[in-house]
Parts: structure tokens; sequence; C-alpha cells
């Protein structure tokens, strides 16, 4: 059984809503409200068709890269789980450590079913090792797909937890960015203009500095001394940048495209999605042909 976050649960209720547009679609009389659901059914299908296939080209379609050599961007990393240094996560039921949990609490009612009575889960990075580098994973906003699953009850109470922990596996497909290093678009003379504003909205100090001959006012040469310390302060930062340790991290990437973490196979995870589109495009076939098929009888 596997386990998503809250947020991207689509992938488990447009099937459902489907099923359910189906059974409307059935009991309701002709008119308005059969029409209603008809669109509906021909909308959702089609959504979760065109959804599920992207998903799963991306998936299929985007290399594994190496954390090393890493474009910055949309990429695909596979590597070891580890944690990150300092306070370990651990599980709310049994306190063993774990790098990501989901748990699930249910309450058996009188009637013997069980009700949830919450659901949390960890928003704790941890890092994944590929042999060439590091990569912190911020799972924030991410699909979980996790395999691990232990159930335990104690009385009423039933606990479900899913979990990633040391040395598993993992698959992660989101933005990636090296943080600490200088960016390609670095410019020294905007750095340099920037620096000097700054100086200037500071009169007093920038006095203080350059004024050599203390009447108050910066001459061409007191000026130029300024520019030149300027360049020395953004070459001196420019040091510092490059001398800082690399850190790259993987998180939630812009303008809604996947972000994925998982412990599964990405090829079966590919399938899995190429079988949901197949099931979503046969209902908005099945749909269209239906519509059709109404119209001609007049029982819309």
């Amino acid at each position: 059984m596997l386990v998503r976050l809250a947020h991207a649960r689509l992938d488990t209720a447009l099937p459902l809503l489907q099923l359910g547009l189906v059974a409307a679609v059935l009991r309701v009389d002709a008119g308005w409200g059969k029409i209603a659901a008809l669109a509906l059914l021909l909308a959702a299908s089609l959504y979760g068709w065109t959804r599920t296939l992207r998903h799963a080209r991306l998936i299929a379609d985007t290399p594994t890269s190496r954390i090393a050599s890493a474009a910055q961007g949309y990429v695909e990393l596979r590597g070891r789980a580890q944690a990150l240094e300092g306070s370990p996560l651990h599980s709310p039921v049994d306190g063993l450590p774990v790098l990501w949990y989901r748990l699930l609490t249910e309450r058996r009612e009188s009637d013997g079913k069980w009700r949830t009575v919450n659901s949390i889960e960890s928003n704790a990075s941890f890092l994944l090792d590929d042999g060439s580098g590091i990569c912190a994973v911020d799972p924030d906003g991410a699909e979980m797909l996790v395999r691990r699953r232990d159930v335990s009850t104690r009385g009423d109470i039933r606990y479900t937890q899913w979990s990633l922990i040391r040395h598993d596996t993992v698959y992660a497909l989101g933005d990636f960015a090296t943080l600490g290093s200088i960016s390609p678009d670095f410019d020294s003379r905007t750095q340099v203009r920037e620096l000097l504003a700054a100086w200037k909205a500071d009169r007093a100090e920038l006095l203080r500095r350059f004024d050599l001959d203390g009447n108050g006012e910066l001459d061409l040469r007191e000026w130029e001394l300024a520019r030149q310390e300027a360049k020395r302060e953004v070459r001196r930062r420019q040091a510092e940048m490059q001398a800082a340790p690399e850190a790259h991290v993987m998180r939630k990437p812009p303008g809604g495209r996947l972000f994925l973490i998982s412990d599964l196979d990405p090829d079966r995870i590919a399938r899995r999605y190429r079988w949901l589109a197949a099931f979503h495009l046969a209902v908005f076939l099945g749909a269209v042909v239906s519509t059709a098929r109404l119209g001609q009888i007049g029982a819309l």
C-alpha cells in the first residue's frame, strides 16, 4: 500500500469521483442533472488522463543525474537516504529513528468500524547520497510514494505509520539547486554600484571614510578612492562565496511541476501512472460514447 501527502491525493480522489459520477448518470433521470453529471465526468476524466500521462512521461523521460554534476533546475536523483546532523527525527509511535513519517491514527467505534482521529506527517529534511555527492531533500510539498507500512493497535486505537529510514534507496524528482556557489550571472559592476549607493545613503559615514581634506564634500579624487574601495569589497565578498562549501538542495519546483519522493523504482512509478492514464482515458471515451448514444435516443 502506498501513501501520499494530503494535498496530493488527486490520483485517488479522481477515480472515486468518476465512479460516483457514473453512478449519478445511471440513477438520474433525463434532464439537466444527467447532463451536468456527464459534463463533470468528461472534465474529470480528461483532466485525470492529461495529468497522469504527463507525470508518467516526466518520470520516464527525465534521466537520472549525479549530484556532483547535476544541472541546476528540474532533475531526477537516486541514492541512499541519510539523516542530517543534529537532532534526529523519531517515530511518534515507537520512538525509533526515521527520516520521514506519516502517521494515521484511528479509533474503533461501537459499530466496529475504524474512524480517523488525525493524520500527521513530518517535514524535516534528510540527505540523499548517490556516491558522487550529498544533497539535502526538503519534502515539503512533495508527493510521497512510500511502501514501508507498520500497523499497531493499542486498545481501541490503531496507528498506521509509513516511513523512510536510513539507507533506504530513495528516488527524488524536483528542483535541484546548489547554494553557496557564485551564480553564473554574478555582475561585479552592478554589485559595485549597489554598494556605493548603500554607502551614499549614510552620508556621514561616507564622509568619515573618504573626505580626506575634511571640507564636507567628496571631490573626484576622493570619490575614485571610494569606487576602488567598493571594488575591493565586492572582490572580497566574491572570494568568500567561492571559498564557501557548496550545498546541494532538492525542493519543490516552481510552476506546479511534479515533486516526487519515493522508495519505489521509477519504472514502477511510471507504469503506475500509465495505468491510471489508461483508466481515465477509458472513462473519458466511455463518457463520450454514452453522451452520444443518450443524445440519439433522447435520454438527455
